[in-house]
């Protein structure tokens, strides 16, 4: 019975105002203008900033990618492609990456420029861009992506106004990919000068959408941008859409009710409260929902772990069996991820062998490192760490959010099983992440997804010279940082290779319990066609229509 629902009755209610919503026509949405095409949707938190150098949470990220471009972009298929930058080179040892800048762009119209129309964008402005991310007065979250990377002198020069360079102090070869984050926008220095910290309210961009009306906390309206620069394979100017309008409702099942009332056009991922009624435990519609709307499932650079703190001059692991390599790997082999994948995540997700997530580039299908469900392999791993059945194992703790405590507990009777207890202590999302950056926990409940689609950014949380954050379990081992440092300029095929050797390097000593990457599920609604999102979970609307 461990997998009975003790929700029954509330399934039961909840499926019938399903039901009611989904038959009743005048739960449709209708605009007073019908002739205009309004794509809804919703955040479910506050937005902060629309200001690109703050794009630190999804939704900020969302925002600033209708509003802003960047010098290139990432598609579906995680293919490099231009955008403001037509194209670009990089110099042979590495260190100087050469953009030419497209020169039929203009800013959005704005009270800022002379007239109050939109002036040219330049190459003059992606330096101004990038050096205002790193600049100590901005304070942006985004200045780690040139920090300590770009040449401490002239780190980006516009040659003229459709070339601009980027400087590096040593080659780092994943740079391109980290050009596409919205941090690396393109924005005016006019705005900047103007608006001040309010920049974050007033943004002005290049972008396919420009910023109309924000009432904080209630509704946001983006209009069409009419002299966006980018076309369809068509020659049909984009976007097709006249307007983004996005509301606040902060409970995710408040969304999905209102998505089923078509009040909203799109949805990002499902509550738990719906979870169950609404998808099968392979992951797809439930066939009384089928002809309703549309999920679409794709690849998300998500990692969901335990990760263990490794460090053993940490007076915490003083005398603490999870110090033994030998114990964690144990760990690893006690739990089945395929029953977490299937009965809690309902087939939403793969379950994890390695650390770097499937299909991220750099991620080998063809590995032989990692973790399977292997309980006697676990207790042989035990009686050779001198633990036998368990015996003199004191219990650890793991600390998570309570948003875990169904997988967890799982996780502790599996572990119960061969021997290993362990503990869960519940506190709030805020504390985890202050413990695990202060070294103060010795199992912690850990996501990762990518900030940009190379694997470098999940095996930077393994290198022994950055601190927490991103190398939360203080991972220590010469060799792999050696591998590192080999891979920072290393032709992709030889990266791949590296980038495989580290994953299971990292792995063979467990500082990590890896359980599953977990898919991107989006809901649309039947009338709505062409919209697109990245592995990294940013979406894009430029191409959707409204049939």
């Amino acid at each position: 019975m461990l997998f009975a629902n003790k929700n029954s009755g509330t399934n039961k209610a909840l499926l019938f105002i399903i039901a009611i919503c989904l038959s009743i026509s005048s739960c449709k949405n209708t605009d007073p203008n019908n002739s205009k095409k309004v794509f809804h949707i919703n955040y479910t938190a506050g937005l902060e900033s629309i200001d690109p150098a703050f794009a630190k949470e999804l939704y900020i990220m969302w925002t600033v990618h209708m509003v802003y471009n960047t010098l290139l972009e990432t598609d579906e298929q995680l293919h490099l492609v231009p955008s403001l930058a037509k194209h670009w080179e990089i110099s042979p040892d590495g260190l100087t990456y050469t953009f030419y800048i497209r020169n039929d762009v203009y800013f959005q119209d704005n009270e800022v420029f002379a007239g109050g129309k939109g002036r040219k964008m330049t190459a003059q402005d992606i330096a101004y861009s990038f050096n205002r991310l790193i600049d100590p007065v901005t304070a942006s979250p985004g200045s780690w992506i040139f920090n300590e990377r770009v040449s401490k002198t002239n780190p980006f020069s516009a040659l003229n106004d459709t070339t601009m360079q980027v400087h590096l102090s040593k080659p780092f070869r994943p740079l391109l990919q980290m050009l596409t984050m919205p941090y690396c926008s393109v924005v005016p220095h006019e705005a900047i000068e103007h608006w001040g910290k309010d920049f974050r309210a007033h943004p002005c961009g290049t972008g396919p959408f420009m910023f109309h009306y924000w009432d904080e906390g209630n509704v946001l309206v983006l209009h069409r941008n009419p002299h966006y620069w980018e076309h369809d394979s068509n020659g049909s100017p984009l976007p097709y859409l006249d307007a983004v309008q996005i509301s606040f409702y902060d409970s995710k099942s408040t969304e999905f009710f209102l998505f089923l009332q078509h009040k909203l056009d799109w949805v990002n991922g499902v509550d738990g409260s719906f979870k169950d009624l609404v998808i099968a435990k392979d992951g797809t519609l439930k066939k009384e929902f089928a002809d309703k709307f549309h999920l679409t499932k794709q690849t998300y650079f998500n990692t969901e772990y335990i990760g263990f703190l490794t460090d053993t001059t940490r007076a915490l692991l003083k005398n603490n069996s999870i110090a033994n390599p030998l114990v964690r790997r144990a760990i690893n082999y006690a739990i089945d991820r395929k029953k977490i994948v299937t009965y809690f995540r309902n087939g939403m997700a793969i379950p994890a062998i390695g650390f770097i997530p499937a299909a991220m580039p750099g991620y080998d299908p063809n590995h032989n490192f990692g973790y399977t469900y292997d309980p006697a392999k676990a207790a042989r791993l035990l009686e050779e760490a001198g633990y036998p059945g368990g015996k003199g194992l004191t219990p650890f703790k793991v600390i998570s959010p309570d948003n875990w405590i169904d997988i967890l507990n799982f996780i502790s009777t599996e572990l119960k099983d061969v021997g290993i207890p362990m503990e869960v202590d519940v506190t709030q999302a805020n504390i985890v992440k202050q413990q695990m950056s202060q070294s103060n926990a010795v199992a912690f409940r850990g996501q990762w997804i990518a900030d940009y689609p190379d694997a470098e950014s999940y095996l930077v949380c393994f290198n022994s010279q950055y601190p927490a954050p991103p190398n939360y379990t203080r991972f220590n081992n010469p060799l792999f940082d050696k591998w590192y440092e080999q891979s920072l300029n290393a032709a992709d095929s030889l990266r791949w290779r590296l980038y495989s050797q580290m994953d299971s390097l990292a792995m063979s000593y467990a500082p990590v319990v890896p359980l599953y990457y977990e898919y991107l599920m989006q809901f649309t609604q039947n009338n709505i066609s062409g919209f697109r999102s990245t592995p990294m979970n940013l979406i894009d609307v430029k191409r959707v229509h409204i049939n």
